[in-house]
C-alpha cells in the first residue's frame, strides 16, 4: 500500500526524489504521511484539493477498507 502511495505521488510532483512516505498506525487504521518539496505541495494538493481526494479514493478502493492519506 505505502508502494501505490509513493508511486501516485511521485507521478504528480515535479521533484519526485523529494517524496517520503511515512506509514503510522491510526485509530481508524493505516495512515500514510506524504512529504514532498516545499514547492510541489501545491501540485500534490491540487486545486480545491482535487487531486489529493483522488489519491486518497484510489487508496482506499484499492485497500477495500479505511485508510488516511495526509500530505506535510
Amino acid at each position: 500500500m505505502k508502494d501505490l502511495v509513493e508511486y501516485l505521488a511521485k507521478s504528480v510532483v515535479d521533484h519526485p526524489e523529494a517524496v517520503r512516505v511515512q506509514e503510522r498506525r491510526g485509530r481508524e487504521g493505516p495512515l500514510y504521511l506524504v512529504e514532498v518539496a516545499p514547492e510541489d505541495k501545491g501540485r500534490l494538493i491540487g486545486k480545491g484539493g482535487r487531486v489529493i481526494e483522488s489519491i486518497r479514493t484510489l487508496v482506499r478502493a484499492y485497500a477495500k477498507r479505511k485508510v488516511g492519506v495526509e500530505v506535510r
